[in-house]
C-alpha cells in the first residue's frame, strides 16, 4: 500500500469510526432522552431569565466556550441573545484562583461567585474525572443549579455528581468530543426553537 492510499484508508476509517458513534449516540434511548430533558432544562432557565455555565479542560474547553458563543451570538436563527458564560475564557480569573488557591479551583469558585439558583451548569470531561470540572459541580449543586455533564462511555466521577449525564458511546477522546459537540448543537437547535415559536 502507498503512503497515500494508506492516508486514504486512515481517513476513511477514522470517517467510519465517527459514524458509528452518532448511530449508537441515535440508538441509544436513554441517550435521547437525556439530550431531550438537557434541552428543556435550559429552555426552562432562559425563560426564567437565568444563564448557563460551562467548564472544561483542553478540547472540552474549547467546547464549552463554542457552547457558550452558540448561545450568545446564535445557532441559525437571528434572537436575541442568551445569557452563557464559559468559565474558561477569563484567562485572569483562571490564573488567579490558581495562583491563590488551586487549579482545581479555577470553575468552582467561578461557580460561587457567578451561579444562581435555576442556572444551568455543564461540566465537560471525556474521562469524566477531571477534578475541577467535578469541584464546580459540587458547588454548583450547592448553589441550588441544575447540573449537566457531557462525558465518555464510563462517566467518571461526573455522571455521579450530575443531574443529568451525556454518556457519548465511546472511549476514544477524539470521538467523545465530536460526541459532544453534536449534542450540543442539537440542544442549541431545539433551546432556539423552543424560544422563537413562544416569543421568548
Amino acid at each position: 500500500m502507498s503512503g497515500d492510499e494508506h492516508v486514504v484508508e486512515l481517513i476513511r476509517a477514522r470517517l467510519d469510526e465517527s459514524a458509528a458513534v452518532k448511530q449508537a449516540m441515535q440508538s441509544d434511548e436513554d441517550f435521547t432522552s437525556t439530550l431531550a430533558g438537557v434541552a428543556a432544562v435550559i429552555v426552562a432557565a432562559f425563560r426564567a431569565g437565568r444563564k448557563v455555565l460551562l467548564c472544561g479542560n483542553g478540547g472540552s474547553a474549547a467546547d464549552a466556550e463554542h457552547i457558550a458563543a452558540e448561545f450568545v451570538g446564535r445557532f441559525s436563527a437571528r434572537r436575541e441573545p442568551l445569557a452563557a458564560i464559559a468559565l474558561t475564557a477569563n484567562t485572569s480569573c483562571l490564573t488567579a484562583i490558581g495562583n491563590d488557591f488551586t487549579f482545581d479551583a479555577v470553575f468552582a469558585r467561578q461557580v460561587r461567585g457567578l451561579g444562581n439558583p435555576g442556572d444551568v451548569a455543564i461540566g465537560i470531561s471525556t474521562s469524566g474525572e477531571a477534578e475541577n470540572v467535578v469541584q464546580a459541580i459540587d458547588a454548583a449543586k450547592a448553589r441550588g443549579l441544575v447540573t449537566v455533564g457531557l462525558t465518555g462511555s464510563r462517566g467518571g466521577r461526573l455522571s455521579d455528581c450530575v443531574d443529568y449525564c451525556l454518556r457519548v458511546p465511546s472511549d476514544v477522546t477524539a470521538r467523545i468530543q465530536e460526541g459532544h459537540i453534536t449534542a450540543a448543537h442539537i440542544v442549541c437547535e431545539i433551546v432556539e426553537q423552543a424560544l422563537l415559536d413562544h416569543g421568548t
